[in-house]
């Protein structure tokens, strides 16, 4: 039984609590509540009023400033004990540092702020910008702009800041709004509530407090209020519905603040006062009327809506009169603090509300974490920030975005590259743009650049050089740091641009804001009209894509474009039918596994001098992951090697040209397995290669021999040449230029063929690489169509599947620096080989050969591969059936121990360790061929992986080995399943 004075006890008690958890006004609303009430008291209690006042006062800080600035920032902290700051321009190293110095001379921690309104690179350089609002209102899924919030509160965390001012939940109803505009997630009220909703959530779920903006709506307004005061004259009907719908909608789902603007708006408070200072607008409306309990921050103290006829202190205790809880960048501080202690003696507020005002930022201090201090981690600040995630939520969140608004006759994504001629132009750049540098990825594209100040004569010139061609691609950029609403073209630029878009086969891509395209006569006219509403190479590379379907399109307008499109217009572009260029993270694959071992392992053969250079090109499910040029053309280190340089191939020409030829002749009914070389080289029926199925032949079992040097037979035993093969003058007879001065007898390839014919064949089949085939694999084609051979890959495979730096005899159609030269030549031609086939073989007969002389980048030949992993089918065309691709990539002969394909390689049938020919971890399933020149090429279907490696490891020299020895191409094919795998061999 307890007594009447335990009874009294625990009365005082409860009302003790009771009294404390009132000192917590909105202890509903997250970030502040009473469960922080100890620790809150325990700070309170050491406070004096002056020191109170200051913890509602946030100074704006920068650390890209010199060291009077910080020591202005620090005396500010010691001396008026302020309650926080909000960082401006710098970077992440040297704010964390500064924060860190902040932080210690602080006898209350700070509460660190930042406009992160598309993350951090809003504020700081080496930094990722995410979208701009607009854009991510072009997204339809919602969970992605969550996602977005997630990543921006860790990368603010991992920066010591607490509170980021955003998101912008202002409807954005005005085209010409100067400083809203692509700040905001549109004009439809709705889609702007979900976005700032789900942006809010994914922020304050993980630690960080968030504040809407600009209260009670900036949205509908001419005047940038950093400049002037705004006026809105909507009635309180309108406002209601409109303006402050995502604001309602906000607050009901939890957020922690708000952040009012400077606006003149008569419907909320006749006395023309600044919103910012209006207790009407403050405390009736926003306290009041919509139940905010949270913590109110004014915006910036020294925009000049606010202080053009308001002195620093005196608007700073205006705006906490009015019912703010936190003053921005006061630009006065002493002042402003005796201002507000002078209007407590006046009654103008209560020290009560003060202290009120004081707790509520205690709470939200302890909610963020500043109850333990913990310095920011400065090291590795940089590359926690940019991580290979974050870099693929930027991505995705673009390619989300991207809207087409036209695609007459199903234009995007263009096919039949057959068919098209393609030329494209930048409008407002000055230079080639990475957009046409992309474009330049999926085939032959002339690119053209276009100033925006150009002249009549000018464009006239261009218009004239654009006639012949019948696919158009014009892209039109932003020339400011922002996209704003505005054109700054010369008059004939602008004509042009009306001309492209009433061109038949014309594809615009607008690199600005959406509001322009109201201000283009007749961009709505274009054949495909796509919108990006912003310009960066992101936006411009994943354009590029969509153009050529390496990625589809369904984002919709967030706002209305005048009479031309209404929100939420937009068409859906599917993608995945070419290459996606992007990150491994978005092919699940660990970039810092597979970028550190492959530039290790590349390195280390050039430092060996294993190769002067190479082309690394890595894929996965159509994704091209890693695409990277190594070193230099040669050992001179004069030219380095460029990703659109051409290797030649070597007998990767093998599986790039005979075999794309002849299964596609296989799928016609035309070429049979069980036939022989007879039944397509009559020449053949008397010789003892006569009966030697074709499935023998493909797989190196058919006993020939493994390889003659035709060339010596040209060779006098003086080293001369003799006189009835070479000759110094080329002519009707001696056609065929091996070199300068150097020309062959027209008759000397039907004398390599009959070398073949007459060759002795091996005692036992087995397998046995050979070249013989393939060096009669274009006479084996031609007897089967009515063209040449070479001609026959290019119109059928290499011209639509946009390969067109595949190629024989590149000279003809590239100049020498982009062709990486191959060995010097002590055997034959007696001089360094660039730019014509280092195979004998195939120089004698013409550059042109199944066995070797083709050429291409690594890029192109991927393209081809590609068809093969995915089974016959690239770019929306099939080209060969997928049953005779699984026929002919399988292994055919396993029980006589031939590992090899119908033509393709294929791993060991027991893995062979260090010096096996394919990856341990390459699947039965995979295929691929490598090349004498240090060239190899591997798909493996079961994990949809395609490798392409592309050296001269002959030059100088054949006899150097080093890349064999080091196994080089093999291992870097390992990584790739390292990368894979990732997760389980727990490396990271």
């Amino acid at each position: 039984m307890r007594t009447a004075y335990q009874r009294l006890l625990i009365i005082l008690s409860f009302v003790s609590q009771l009294s404390i958890a009132q000192h917590l006004p909105g202890s509903d609303v997250p970030f502040i509540n009473s469960s922080h009430k100890s620790w809150v008291d325990s700070v309170f209690n050491t406070l004096t009023i002056d020191e109170r006042i200051g913890q509602l006062i946030m100074v704006a800080a920068y650390s890209n400033r010199d060291e009077a600035h910080k020591q202005e920032i620090l005396k500010l902290i010691r001396e008026q004990k302020i309650g926080g700051l909000i960082f401006f321009q710098g970077g992440p190293g040297r704010q964390a540092r500064l924060i860190n110095e902040y932080q210690a001379t602080s006898k209350v921690p700070l509460l660190i702020a930042m406009d992160a309104e598309w993350g951090l690179g809003m504020r700081l350089d080496s930094t990722i910008s995410f979208p701009y609002q607009m854009t991510l209102g072009a997204i339809q899924d919602d969970s992605l702009v969550y996602n977005l919030g997630v990543e921006v509160a860790r990368q603010l965390k991992r920066s010591g800041v607490h509170i980021n001012f955003a998101p912008v939940v202002d409807v954005n109803n005005n085209p010409s709004n100067p400083v809203i505009n692509y700040r905001s997630f549109g004009e439809d009220k709705r889609n702007v509530s979900r976005k700032a909703i789900a942006y809010m959530k994914g922020m304050q779920d993980n630690g960080i407090l968030t504040t809407a903006k600009h209260f009670p709506g900036h949205g509908d307004t001419g005047t940038d209020s950093h400049y002037a005061l705004p006026q809105i004259n909507h009635s309180r009907a309108r406002l209601d519905s409109l303006e402050l719908y995502p604001f309602k909608e906000v607050i009901k789902a939890g957020i922690g603040g708000v952040m009012v603007a400077h606006l003149n708006i008569p419907a909320l408070d006749s006395s023309s006062l600044p919103s910012t200072l209006s207790r009407k607008v403050i405390t009736d409306l926003l306290r009041k009327d919509l139940g905010f309990k949270g913590l109110i921050v004014t915006d910036a103290m020294n925009m000049k809506g606010v202080t053009s006829s308001n002195p620093p202190g005196i608007v700073d205790r205006d705006a906490i009169i009015a019912g703010n809880d936190m003053l921005e960048f006061t630009e006065d501080v002493s002042r402003t603090i005796a201002e507000i202690k002078r209007a407590i003696n006046q009654k103008l507020i209560s020290q009560k509300e003060i202290d009120d005002k004081c707790r509520k930022i205690l709470a939200i201090k302890f909610t963020v974490g500043l109850k333990q201090r913990q310095p920011v981690k400065t090291s590795g600040i940089a590359r926690e920030l940019v991580t290979p995630d974050a870099q693929l939520l930027n991505s995705t969140l673009i390619e989300k975005s991207i809207t087409v608004l036209n695609n007459h006759g199903n234009l995007l994504p263009v096919q039949r590259l057959d068919t098209v001629h393609i030329a494209s132009v930048s409008i407002g750049k000055n230079g080639v743009s990475p957009f046409q540098k992309t474009l330049g990825l999926y085939t032959e594209v002339q690119h053209f650049v276009l100033p925006k100040d150009a002249n009549a004569e000018l464009v006239d010139s261009l218009r004239k050089q654009l006639q012949n061609y019948n696919l158009l691609i014009a892209a039109i950029h932003d020339d400011g740091i922002r996209p704003l609403n505005k054109l700054s073209f010369s008059d004939p630029v602008l004509t042009f641009i009306t001309d492209v878009a009433n061109r038949k086969g014309s594809i615009v891509s607008v690199f600005k804001n959406p509001y322009v395209i109201d201000k283009l006569s007749s961009i709505e006219n274009s054949d495909a009209l796509i919108v990006t509403y912003q310009d960066n190479v992101n936006t411009e590379e994943l354009a590029a894509q969509l153009i050529f379907g390496g990625i589809g399109a369904r984002g919709r307008l967030p706002v209305s474009i005048g009479q031309k499109f209404p929100v939420g217009a937009g068409i859906d572009v599917d993608g995945g039918i070419r290459f996606k260029y992007t990150i491994p993270e978005d092919a699940q694959m660990n970039s810092g596994i597979l970028y550190r071992r492959v530039d290790s392992l590349v390195n280390q053969a050039l430092s060996l001098r294993a190769i002067p250079g190479c082309q690394v090109l890595i894929a996965r499910d159509k994704k091209v992951v890693l695409y990277k040029s190594y070193g230099y053309h040669d050992y001179a280190d004069t030219i380095k090697v460029k990703n659109t340089d051409l290797y030649d191939l070597a007998s990767v020409t093998k599986i790039s040209t005979s075999l794309p030829s002849l299964m596609k002749l296989y799928d016609e009914g035309h070429f049979k397995l069980d036939a022989t070389l007879a039944d397509y080289l009559p020449k053949f029926k008397r010789s003892n290669k006569s009966d030697i199925p074709m499935s023998d032949i493909l797989t190196h079992q058919a006993r020939f021999k493994p390889w003659i040097p035709f060339y010596k037979n040209t060779v006098k035993k003086n080293g001369g040449y003799k006189w009835f093969t070479i000759k110094s003058d080329s002519s009707k007879r001696f056609p065929t230029k091996l070199k300068d001065k150097m020309y062959l007898h027209r008759h000397y390839p039907d004398r390599i063929v009959n070398t073949i014919r007459k060759s002795p064949l091996e005692a036992e089949k087995k397998y046995l690489y050979s070249d013989f085939f393939f060096i009669l694999a274009p006479r084996v084609v031609e007897s089967m169509i009515d063209e040449s051979f070479d001609y026959y890959i290019y119109k059928n495979f290499y011209k639509p599947l946009g390969a067109t730096t595949l190629t024989y005899n590149p000279r003809k159609r590239y100049l020498k620096n982009s062709i990486v030269p191959t060995e010097h030549d002590y055997y034959f031609r007696h001089e360094p080989i660039h730019g014509t086939v280092h195979d004998e073989g195939a120089i004698m007969l013409g550059g042109v050969s199944g066995h070797a002389g083709l050429f291409g980048n690594a890029n192109d030949l991927a393209k081809l591969m590609q068809m093969y992993l995915s089974m016959g089918e690239y770019g929306g065309t099939r080209y060969i059936k997928s049953e005779t691709l699984m026929e002919w990539t399988k292994y055919q002969f396993p029980e006589n121990n031939n590992r090899r394909g119908l033509g393709f390689d294929k791993p060991n049938l027991k893995y062979l360790g260090e010096n096996n020919n394919a990856a341990k971890d390459a699947s039965p399933l995979s295929f691929g061929h490598t090349g004498f020149t240090g060239t190899m090429t591997w798909m493996d279907p079961q994990t949809g992986l395609l490798y392409i490696f592309l050296s001269n490891r002959v030059n100088p020299t054949r006899d150097n080995t080093r890349l064999y020895q080091l196994n080089t191409r093999t291992k870097i094919q390992q990584v790739m399943y390292d990368a894979l795998y990732h997760e389980n061999n727990n490396t990271h």
